[in-house]
């Protein structure tokens, strides 16, 4: 068959009927476009799917992100009714993570700081919400002013259901921040049509602060304020199941890959055992 943009809508419909977070669907959906406009009306076969899939790994973007592209693919796929569907790539275990995109604690207070002497007191709640609770990006529609005078948040994202416990002084510091906002009920962070912030919103005003702030953009994303939280927990207690519960993890298997460094602190206890003459 010949897949055209047409096929976008129905497939963005099933990803929704699905009950697919709109983050994925709005990434399933870019991606399937990027894979119609590559396919350039060519039939779709399970060869041209397999030179995609090719073209991905060659393109120099990270194996994982290949995956997550031929996840979106192979989804589309599904969607069509197309018996074309191409493997993952195999990926081994992560040792240490690359220093050039860690975020550290100083970098945080250095983004805080900028948003601050800008007057963005929304981006420096929202960042800091994210780093003391630990929740995704998608779960930020979640930190409401009722869940907030409760002390805990719901979310209902994937098919499963958790509860996000709120510091008693962040939960003080969202409450005087609604408050001056006029928002008595519902979704905290919000635009001023008073829609939620969606994840395309954050990330950009993330990366204007870079600058301000002196820290490189590469380290600058939401995600990585959740692998921070992460750190900074098992950095103080050292309970990898506590901090499963914490991140939301069903697998401690996952919650390891946010504990990977970048290495250096290896090296300098592998120099301190002073095996070289």
């Amino acid at each position: 068959m010949t897949i055209t943009f047409n096929e976008l809508d129905g497939f963005a419909a099933s990803l929704r009927m699905d009950e697919k977070d709109a983050g994925t669907i709005e990434k399933y959906v870019a991606d399937a476009e990027k894979f119609v406009t590559w396919l350039n009306g060519r039939e779709l076969t399970k060869e041209e799917a397999l030179c995609w899939k090719e073209h991905l790994f060659r393109s120099g973007i990270a194996p994982s992100s290949v995956n997550g592209k031929l996840s979106a693919l192979n989804a589309l796929l599904r969607y069509l009714g197309e018996d074309c569907h191409v493997k993952y790539l195999k990926l081994q275990r992560k040792t240490f993570c690359d220093p050039r995109r860690e975020m550290t604690l100083e970098g945080f207070k250095r983004l805080l700081a900028a948003a601050r002497k800008n007057g963005d007191v929304r981006m420096f709640m929202l960042m800091e919400t994210i780093t003391a609770t630990g929740i995704r990006v998608s779960e930020l529609q979640y930190i409401t002013v009722e869940a907030v005078q409760t002390g805990q948040a719901n979310i209902n994202l994937k098919g499963k259901v958790r509860q996000i416990l709120i510091p008693a002084k962040l939960a003080k510091k969202l409450l005087k921040y609604a408050g001056e906002r006029k928002i008595t009920a519902g979704a905290i962070f919000v635009t001023r049509n008073g829609t939620p912030m969606n994840r395309k919103h954050i990330w950009s005003k993330m990366k204007a602060l870079c600058e301000a702030a002196g820290v490189d953009s590469a380290k600058v994303f939401p995600h990585n304020l959740r692998h921070l939280c992460a750190w900074t927990h098992y950095e103080r207690y050292h309970d990898i199941a506590a901090l499963a519960d914490v991140m939301g993890h069903s697998s401690i298997e996952t919650t390891r890959i946010y504990l990977i460094t970048t290495g250096l602190e290896f090296a300098r206890q592998m120099d301190d055992l002073q095996l070289v003459s």
